[in-house]
């Protein structure tokens, strides 16, 4: 799972400090704050973030409409505007840059993360050549934020016993014994976990290797609950796991 680095261009400091802090909280790399037009294209050049949190107003004469200008310009990134000012004017110099988000500042740190996965979602969704971030081992994060009713909750990835697949819906089964309903298919789901910690076993579900305790020639068990496994996954079971199958 590739950890996004987010470019952030800001000129109060504060806020900025507040910014970086939140997107340490959310698991992501960043580069910044830039306060200027001209600092703002060198940390694209020199940095290369994948995505820019950038705000309108700006030191000096150009902002940062004249900056998404420029990187629609030059190497497209997909930048969200983060700004105090929602008047009719200003929104309307803004939609001609095509943002991908637009946050009025002040904003919560669930906003922000929904805005930014969104974002880069629809971005990429649109290209035909992107590649990855290289993950620095250090930068691997161990939670992830999942949607549940109106609010998203942090999930530690190490508390995540298995998944259970229903239609469009998966259940995230926690070792508290707590379970989380999202709107997704497994597959998808399993796109965001690092392939080395969970595997499929089934059409249904998922497991997290580190939690499991036994297995039986057609099911497994991890903290009591015993999942079956389908036949067609037993052999990617049983090598991921190192072990030799009877067949």
């Amino acid at each position: 799972m590739a950890v996004l680095k987010i470019g952030v261009v800001e000129d109060e400091l504060v806020i900025a400090r507040t910014i970086l802090n939140t997107l340490d909280e959310l698991g992501y790399s960043h580069c910044g704050p830039a306060i200027t037009y001209t600092e703002a294209l060198e940390m694209l050049g020199n940095d290369k973030p994948d995505l820019v949190l950038l705000d309108i107003q700006l030191a000096g004469r150009k902002d940062g409409i004249d900056v998404a200008q420029k990187l629609n310009e030059s190497d497209p990134v997909p930048f969200i505007f983060l700004t105090a000012n929602s008047d009719a004017e200003t929104i309307e110099r803004a939609k001609k840059v095509k943002p991908h988000a637009y946050i009025v500042k002040p904003f919560t740190k669930e906003e922000l993360f929904a805005a930014i996965e969104i974002a880069f979602s629809n971005f990429t969704g649109n290209q035909t050549d992107v590649k990855p971030a290289p993950v620095a081992a250090h930068s691997v994060r161990n939670f992830m934020f999942v949607k549940d009713g109106y609010v998203f909750r942090k999930v530690f990835l190490k508390e995540l016993l298995y998944l259970e697949s229903d239609a469009n819906y998966v259940t995230l089964h926690l070792a508290s014994s707590k379970k989380i309903m999202v709107r997704s298919t497994i597959h998808d789901f399993m796109e965001q976990l690092d392939p080395g910690l969970f595997i499929r076993i089934h059409r249904s579900y998922a497991v997290n290797v580190n939690h499991i305790e036994d297995i039986f020639p057609t099911e497994i068990s991890l903290q009591g609950v015993k999942i079956p496994i389908g036949k067609s996954y037993r052999e990617e079971l049983y090598r991921v796991l190192g072990l030799k199958s009877d067949h």
